[in-house]
């Protein structure tokens, strides 16, 4: 068990262990931080999009490439984040007792991987238009390349708000560096981590102890396991094809506005 973290609860649902490809993947879903620029007391995630909370969105995406075997990383409002996903999909639930970065939530989440699980897909719980074709297109791409870790990658005219992309000089991705951490060349940069990565069991729980708290924000970024495989020789790699929309997160009630649009024009053209 993690030091900074404990498993809170699991739903009593068995993870099946028919060795299928579905069941040897893993979703871990990033929904511990209460978004203080919601201006709202309730939990980022909670906050709902056409009556459902926005969580429930990435959940049910998670399910269509993983079954069961979803993780949701909690911890603030733990019990109220819960309660209102539990009903609708049986997932698990790890949880993060201090905000110590995106790492230091993943590391929370290790404990509840099934033990057939190989790759790990992590999510983030306020990106609701992510679509379950680009998350298999993102899983084929790194399992066809034999990858340790491939992070999806889109190219925005606006980047502002994202972390940058690092190629080295034969266009290898290299790094990633939070726009609060990067130089002025490195804002020019158009081609931002969506915050969503398909990572092989055997290197996340080798690279992650090795994350280490230098940075701006003085948090554990989960972002530093791609400069780590990286410098160490491991095959990381970008996969590219996502519509910039699919990625967008709600960190504003303004952003909140904007997917529900977004997402009442998807319903529109599917009904």
């Amino acid at each position: 068990m993690c030091f900074f973290c404990g498993i809170l609860w699991a739903d009593e649902t068995a993870y099946p262990s028919t060795g299928t490809m579905k069941e040897q993947i893993a979703v871990i879903i990033l929904a511990a931080g209460l978004g203080k620029r919601m201006r709202s007391p309730k939990a980022k995630v909670l906050h709902e999009i056409l009556g459902r909370p926005m969580l429930s969105y990435v959940i049910d995406v998670a399910r269509e490439i993983a079954g069961p075997s979803v993780i949701v990383v909690v911890g603030n409002q733990a019990e109220a984040v819960r309660r209102a996903v539990s009903g609708a999909a049986a997932v698990r639930y790890a949880y993060q007792d201090r905000q110590l970065g995106t790492g230091h939530a993943v590391l929370c989440a290790l404990p509840q991987l099934p033990d057939d699980c190989e790759q790990v897909v992590v999510l983030c719980g306020d990106t609701p238009l992510l679509t379950a074709p680009t998350l298999k297109t993102l899983v084929q791409d790194h399992l066809a390349a034999g990858r340790d870790a491939t992070l999806l990658a889109v190219e925005l005219d606006a980047p502002k708000g994202y972390g940058r992309v690092l190629l080295n000089d034969r266009h290898q991705v290299c790094g990633i560096v939070e726009e609060a951490d990067a130089s002025t060349g490195q804002r020019a940069i158009r081609l931002i981590n969506t915050g969503i990565y398909c990572v092989t069991r055997r290197f996340l729980s080798e690279a992650l102890p090795k994350v280490t708290p230098e940075n701006a924000q003085g948090e554990l970024y989960f972002t530093d396991i791609i400069r780590i495989g990286y410098e160490s020789g491991r095959n990381i790699g970008v996969s590219y094809g996502a519509a910039p929309r699919e990625i967008l997160g709600v960190n504003t009630p303004e952003d909140l506005a904007r997917v529900e649009a977004l997402m009442t024009g998807r319903s529109a053209i599917i009904s």
